[in-house]
Protein backbone atom coordinates (compact mmCIF):
# COMPACT_ATOMS: atom_id res chain seq x y z
CA UNK A 1 0.00 0.00 0.00
CA UNK A 2 1.30 3.47 -0.78
CA UNK A 3 2.45 5.09 2.28
CA UNK A 4 0.86 8.63 2.74
CA UNK A 5 2.70 11.33 1.19
CA UNK A 6 3.01 13.45 4.24
CA UNK A 7 5.46 9.97 5.45
CA UNK A 8 7.02 10.02 2.49
CA UNK A 9 8.26 13.73 2.02
CA UNK A 10 9.13 13.53 5.66
CA UNK A 11 11.73 11.31 4.60
CA UNK A 12 13.57 13.98 2.34
CA UNK A 13 14.28 16.98 4.99
CA UNK A 14 17.81 16.47 4.70
CA UNK A 15 19.71 19.14 2.25
CA UNK A 16 22.68 17.34 1.30
CA UNK A 17 23.30 13.39 1.29
CA UNK A 18 27.43 12.64 1.09
CA UNK A 19 28.06 9.66 -1.78
CA UNK A 20 29.84 7.18 0.39
CA UNK A 21 32.81 5.61 -2.36
CA UNK A 22 33.61 2.81 0.28
CA UNK A 23 33.79 -0.64 -0.94
CA UNK A 24 30.26 -2.15 0.84
CA UNK A 25 29.27 -6.35 0.71
CA UNK A 26 26.33 -6.37 -1.91
CA UNK A 27 22.75 -6.45 -0.59
CA UNK A 28 20.75 -9.36 -1.72
CA UNK A 29 18.24 -8.47 -4.75
CA UNK A 30 14.72 -7.37 -3.22
CA UNK A 31 12.17 -10.25 -4.98
CA UNK A 32 10.57 -7.50 -6.97
CA UNK A 33 13.90 -7.00 -8.72
CA UNK A 34 14.27 -10.19 -10.23
CA UNK A 35 13.71 -10.68 -13.87
CA UNK A 36 13.63 -13.59 -16.09
CA UNK A 37 17.04 -15.36 -17.43
CA UNK A 38 17.25 -14.74 -21.00
CA UNK A 39 16.21 -17.61 -23.21
CA UNK A 40 14.00 -19.22 -26.25
CA UNK A 41 13.87 -19.71 -29.34
CA UNK A 42 13.01 -15.58 -30.32
CA UNK A 43 15.51 -14.42 -27.81
CA UNK A 44 18.45 -16.38 -30.15
CA UNK A 45 17.11 -15.59 -33.45
CA UNK A 46 16.88 -11.89 -32.65
CA UNK A 47 20.02 -12.09 -31.07
CA UNK A 48 21.91 -13.76 -34.56
CA UNK A 49 19.83 -11.28 -37.00
CA UNK A 50 21.76 -8.01 -34.49
CA UNK A 51 25.48 -9.99 -35.17
CA UNK A 52 24.57 -10.72 -38.78
CA UNK A 53 24.00 -6.86 -39.88
CA UNK A 54 26.71 -5.78 -37.34
CA UNK A 55 23.85 -3.86 -35.10
CA UNK A 56 24.44 -3.04 -31.57
CA UNK A 57 20.99 -2.97 -29.01
CA UNK A 58 21.04 -0.67 -25.85
CA UNK A 59 19.58 -3.80 -24.14
CA UNK A 60 22.99 -5.93 -24.07
CA UNK A 61 25.22 -2.78 -23.77
CA UNK A 62 23.30 -1.31 -20.77
CA UNK A 63 23.11 -4.86 -19.74
CA UNK A 64 18.98 -4.50 -19.08
CA UNK A 65 17.41 -6.46 -16.97
CA UNK A 66 14.23 -6.77 -19.18
CA UNK A 67 16.13 -8.36 -22.22
CA UNK A 68 14.99 -11.65 -22.22
CA UNK A 69 11.23 -10.34 -22.07
CA UNK A 70 11.61 -7.85 -24.40
CA UNK A 71 13.55 -9.61 -27.10
CA UNK A 72 11.00 -12.36 -26.54
CA UNK A 73 8.12 -10.21 -27.47
CA UNK A 74 9.76 -9.10 -30.57
CA UNK A 75 10.58 -6.23 -28.94
CA UNK A 76 14.65 -4.58 -29.00
CA UNK A 77 16.16 -1.04 -28.96
CA UNK A 78 18.32 -0.87 -31.60
CA UNK A 79 22.02 1.34 -30.63
CA UNK A 80 23.59 2.88 -33.48
CA UNK A 81 26.75 5.00 -33.99
CA UNK A 82 28.99 2.44 -32.68
CA UNK A 83 29.18 0.99 -28.89
CA UNK A 84 32.01 2.97 -27.57
CA UNK A 85 30.15 6.28 -25.97
CA UNK A 86 32.41 9.69 -25.82
CA UNK A 87 31.40 10.43 -22.35
CA UNK A 88 31.81 8.76 -18.62
CA UNK A 89 28.66 8.70 -17.04
CA UNK A 90 29.04 6.98 -13.52
CA UNK A 91 25.60 4.92 -13.71
CA UNK A 92 26.48 3.64 -17.59
CA UNK A 93 27.54 0.41 -18.41
CA UNK A 94 27.54 1.30 -22.11
CA UNK A 95 31.85 0.56 -22.89
CA UNK A 96 33.83 4.00 -23.11
CA UNK A 97 36.48 4.99 -25.94
CA UNK A 98 37.09 6.93 -28.19
CA UNK A 99 34.87 5.60 -31.73
CA UNK A 100 34.88 4.61 -34.87
CA UNK A 101 33.93 6.67 -37.94
CA UNK A 102 30.08 7.24 -38.28
CA UNK A 103 29.04 3.94 -40.51
CA UNK A 104 25.97 6.20 -42.03
CA UNK A 105 24.84 2.39 -43.79
CA UNK A 106 23.66 1.72 -40.46
CA UNK A 107 20.29 3.30 -40.14
CA UNK A 108 19.34 0.97 -43.72
CA UNK A 109 20.38 -2.01 -41.46
CA UNK A 110 18.31 -0.86 -38.80
CA UNK A 111 15.19 -0.16 -40.34
CA UNK A 112 16.00 -3.71 -42.44
CA UNK A 113 15.87 -5.02 -39.05
CA UNK A 114 12.80 -3.06 -37.99
CA UNK A 115 10.91 -4.51 -41.03
CA UNK A 116 11.89 -8.33 -40.24
CA UNK A 117 10.58 -8.16 -36.64
CA UNK A 118 7.40 -6.53 -38.01
CA UNK A 119 7.54 -3.95 -35.52
CA UNK A 120 4.46 -1.51 -34.79
CA UNK A 121 7.38 0.93 -32.94
CA UNK A 122 10.42 1.25 -33.40
CA UNK A 123 12.64 2.66 -30.56
CA UNK A 124 16.36 4.40 -31.59
CA UNK A 125 19.26 5.40 -30.11
CA UNK A 126 22.87 6.01 -29.75
CA UNK A 127 25.88 6.18 -27.84
CA UNK A 128 26.86 9.97 -27.69
CA UNK A 129 29.64 11.46 -30.01
CA UNK A 130 30.62 14.52 -28.85
CA UNK A 131 33.31 14.21 -31.36
CA UNK A 132 30.41 14.72 -34.46
CA UNK A 133 27.17 16.17 -32.99
CA UNK A 134 26.05 16.51 -36.65
CA UNK A 135 26.95 13.93 -38.32
CA UNK A 136 25.32 11.97 -34.99
CA UNK A 137 21.77 14.11 -35.95
CA UNK A 138 22.28 12.87 -39.86
CA UNK A 139 21.90 9.60 -38.69
CA UNK A 140 19.45 9.86 -36.78
CA UNK A 141 17.47 11.69 -39.79
CA UNK A 142 18.45 8.99 -41.84
CA UNK A 143 17.30 6.30 -39.34
CA UNK A 144 13.76 8.02 -39.63
CA UNK A 145 13.34 8.52 -43.15
CA UNK A 146 14.64 4.35 -43.70
CA UNK A 147 12.35 3.16 -41.53
CA UNK A 148 8.94 5.15 -43.14
CA UNK A 149 10.35 3.42 -46.26
CA UNK A 150 11.13 -0.15 -45.20
CA UNK A 151 8.52 -0.21 -41.83
CA UNK A 152 5.70 1.76 -43.30
CA UNK A 153 3.02 2.62 -40.57
CA UNK A 154 5.87 1.76 -38.03
CA UNK A 155 5.71 4.54 -34.90
CA UNK A 156 9.46 5.92 -34.42
CA UNK A 157 11.29 6.90 -31.36
CA UNK A 158 14.51 8.26 -30.83
CA UNK A 159 15.82 8.20 -27.84
CA UNK A 160 19.09 10.72 -28.46
CA UNK A 161 21.89 12.06 -27.19
CA UNK A 162 21.64 16.02 -26.31
CA UNK A 163 24.08 17.19 -29.00
CA UNK A 164 25.74 19.60 -26.47
CA UNK A 165 23.01 22.16 -27.24
CA UNK A 166 23.99 22.67 -31.14
CA UNK A 167 21.25 23.40 -32.46
CA UNK A 168 21.66 22.73 -35.87
CA UNK A 169 21.74 18.71 -34.46
CA UNK A 170 18.40 19.37 -33.09
CA UNK A 171 16.76 20.98 -35.72
CA UNK A 172 17.43 18.30 -38.53
CA UNK A 173 16.45 15.23 -36.06
CA UNK A 174 12.73 17.33 -34.66
CA UNK A 175 12.34 18.04 -38.88
CA UNK A 176 12.31 14.34 -39.28
CA UNK A 177 9.12 14.41 -37.31
CA UNK A 178 9.76 11.38 -35.20
CA UNK A 179 6.73 10.36 -33.38
CA UNK A 180 8.23 10.77 -29.89
CA UNK A 181 11.80 12.07 -29.12
CA UNK A 182 13.17 11.12 -25.91
CA UNK A 183 15.94 12.23 -24.21
CA UNK A 184 17.04 11.30 -20.53
CA UNK A 185 17.39 13.47 -17.76
CA UNK A 186 18.67 10.64 -15.58
CA UNK A 187 19.13 12.04 -12.39
CA UNK A 188 19.02 15.24 -9.85
CA UNK A 189 21.20 18.16 -10.25
CA UNK A 190 23.07 18.02 -7.85
CA UNK A 191 24.51 14.07 -8.79
CA UNK A 192 25.15 15.29 -12.17
CA UNK A 193 28.47 15.86 -11.57
CA UNK A 194 29.23 12.57 -10.51
CA UNK A 195 26.36 10.39 -12.35
CA UNK A 196 26.31 11.98 -15.85
CA UNK A 197 29.36 13.35 -16.79
CA UNK A 198 29.80 15.67 -19.58
CA UNK A 199 25.97 16.32 -19.37
CA UNK A 200 24.17 19.78 -18.07
CA UNK A 201 21.01 19.22 -15.84
CA UNK A 202 20.12 22.91 -17.48
CA UNK A 203 20.80 21.58 -21.33
CA UNK A 204 18.50 18.82 -21.21
CA UNK A 205 15.57 20.99 -19.57
CA UNK A 206 16.75 23.46 -22.59
CA UNK A 207 16.94 20.49 -25.17
CA UNK A 208 13.44 19.01 -23.92
CA UNK A 209 11.75 22.12 -24.50
CA UNK A 210 13.69 23.64 -27.55
CA UNK A 211 11.68 20.22 -29.17
CA UNK A 212 8.84 21.06 -28.56
CA UNK A 213 9.11 25.18 -29.25
CA UNK A 214 11.11 24.36 -33.06
CA UNK A 215 8.28 21.60 -34.12
CA UNK A 216 5.77 24.58 -33.32
CA UNK A 217 7.56 26.54 -35.37
CA UNK A 218 8.10 24.24 -38.41
CA UNK A 219 4.92 22.40 -38.53
CA UNK A 220 0.97 23.54 -38.57
CA UNK A 221 -0.74 20.06 -40.14
CA UNK A 222 -0.69 18.24 -36.40
CA UNK A 223 -3.32 18.58 -34.20
CA UNK A 224 -2.69 19.43 -30.44
CA UNK A 225 0.99 18.81 -30.33
CA UNK A 226 3.46 19.23 -32.80
CA UNK A 227 5.80 16.48 -31.14
CA UNK A 228 5.76 14.60 -28.25
CA UNK A 229 8.61 14.47 -25.94
CA UNK A 230 9.81 12.16 -23.40
CA UNK A 231 12.30 11.75 -20.31
CA UNK A 232 13.80 9.00 -18.06
CA UNK A 233 15.39 9.19 -14.57
CA UNK A 234 16.48 6.30 -12.37
CA UNK A 235 16.59 6.31 -9.10
CA UNK A 236 18.37 5.00 -5.92
CA UNK A 237 22.03 6.86 -6.72
CA UNK A 238 21.59 9.14 -3.65
CA UNK A 239 19.11 11.80 -4.32
CA UNK A 240 16.52 12.52 -2.12
CA UNK A 241 12.46 12.33 -2.77
CA UNK A 242 12.44 15.91 -2.67
CA UNK A 243 14.59 16.70 -5.53
CA UNK A 244 12.83 14.22 -7.58
CA UNK A 245 9.65 16.12 -7.25
CA UNK A 246 11.41 19.20 -8.45
CA UNK A 247 12.82 17.20 -11.35
CA UNK A 248 9.51 16.14 -12.02
CA UNK A 249 8.32 19.99 -12.40
CA UNK A 250 10.69 21.18 -14.44
CA UNK A 251 9.70 18.36 -16.48
CA UNK A 252 5.94 19.10 -16.76
CA UNK A 253 6.78 23.09 -16.96
CA UNK A 254 8.25 22.16 -20.23
CA UNK A 255 4.88 20.25 -20.92
CA UNK A 256 7.52 16.92 -20.93
CA UNK A 257 5.04 14.21 -22.33
CA UNK A 258 6.16 11.07 -21.09
CA UNK A 259 8.11 10.42 -17.70
CA UNK A 260 9.84 6.66 -17.00
CA UNK A 261 11.14 6.41 -13.41
CA UNK A 262 13.02 3.13 -12.72
CA UNK A 263 15.59 1.47 -10.33
CA UNK A 264 19.34 1.99 -10.93
CA UNK A 265 21.40 -1.08 -10.46
CA UNK A 266 24.90 -0.89 -10.38
CA UNK A 267 26.68 -2.04 -13.60
CA UNK A 268 30.07 -2.96 -11.94
CA UNK A 269 32.56 -1.96 -9.12
CA UNK A 270 33.66 0.71 -11.83
CA UNK A 271 30.44 2.45 -11.57
CA UNK A 272 28.55 4.68 -9.14
CA UNK A 273 27.50 2.70 -6.14
CA UNK A 274 23.53 2.04 -5.57
CA UNK A 275 22.69 4.15 -2.54
CA UNK A 276 19.54 2.08 -1.61
CA UNK A 277 16.76 0.06 -3.28
CA UNK A 278 13.29 1.49 -3.83
CA UNK A 279 10.13 0.11 -3.00
CA UNK A 280 6.99 -0.79 -4.82
CA UNK A 281 5.39 1.72 -2.94
CA UNK A 282 7.61 4.75 -3.04
CA UNK A 283 7.92 4.27 -6.88
CA UNK A 284 3.78 3.86 -7.00
CA UNK A 285 4.32 7.40 -4.94
CA UNK A 286 6.37 8.71 -7.82
CA UNK A 287 4.21 7.64 -10.28
CA UNK A 288 0.96 9.43 -8.33
CA UNK A 289 2.63 12.87 -7.88
CA UNK A 290 4.02 12.96 -11.29
CA UNK A 291 0.38 11.67 -13.07
CA UNK A 292 -0.82 14.89 -11.13
CA UNK A 293 1.52 17.55 -12.63
CA UNK A 294 0.11 16.61 -15.79
CA UNK A 295 2.18 14.03 -17.75
CA UNK A 296 0.52 11.87 -20.29
CA UNK A 297 1.96 8.82 -18.90
CA UNK A 298 4.06 7.85 -16.34
CA UNK A 299 5.86 4.17 -16.30
CA UNK A 300 7.65 3.79 -12.59
CA UNK A 301 8.86 0.43 -11.21
CA UNK A 302 11.87 -1.14 -10.33
CA UNK A 303 12.65 -2.45 -13.66
CA UNK A 304 11.72 0.14 -15.41
CA UNK A 305 13.77 1.26 -18.34
CA UNK A 306 13.16 3.89 -20.96
CA UNK A 307 12.07 2.03 -24.00
CA UNK A 308 10.27 -0.75 -21.69
CA UNK A 309 6.96 -1.18 -22.75
CA UNK A 310 7.77 1.97 -25.15
CA UNK A 311 4.57 1.03 -27.38
CA UNK A 312 2.21 0.64 -24.98
CA UNK A 313 3.53 3.94 -23.67
CA UNK A 314 2.89 6.44 -26.88
CA UNK A 315 -0.83 4.24 -27.55
CA UNK A 316 -1.77 5.40 -24.04
CA UNK A 317 -0.83 9.06 -24.91
CA UNK A 318 -3.65 8.38 -27.89
CA UNK A 319 -0.60 8.33 -30.54
CA UNK A 320 -1.52 6.76 -33.97
CA UNK A 321 0.32 6.73 -37.42
CA UNK A 322 -1.17 7.63 -40.35
CA UNK A 323 0.79 8.27 -43.60
CA UNK A 324 4.15 9.11 -41.12
CA UNK A 325 2.17 11.89 -39.87
CA UNK A 326 1.49 12.13 -36.31
CA UNK A 327 -2.26 12.00 -35.00
CA UNK A 328 -3.32 13.13 -31.79
CA UNK A 329 -6.48 11.52 -30.79
CA UNK A 330 -6.30 13.19 -27.51
CA UNK A 331 -5.56 16.61 -25.62
CA UNK A 332 -3.43 17.51 -23.15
Amino acid sequence: MTPPVEQLIAQTTSELVQIDLTPRKPAAKPAWLKAKAPMGETFHNLKKMARELNLHTVCESAQCPNIGECWNQKSATFMMLGNLCTRRCGFCAVPKGKPEPIDFDEPRRVAYAVAQLGLAHAVITSVNRDDNNVGAARAFVSVIEEIRMQAPGCRVEVLTPDFQGNEEALRMVVAARPEILNHNIETVPRLYRVAKSGGRYEKSLRFLQHAKELAAEMFSDRVGDQIVTKTGIIVGMGEEMHELLAVFRDLADRKVDILTIGQYLRPSRDHLPMARYYTPEEFAFLKHEAVGMGFKHVESGPLVRSSYHAQEQAESTGLTVSNSTLIRTEQR
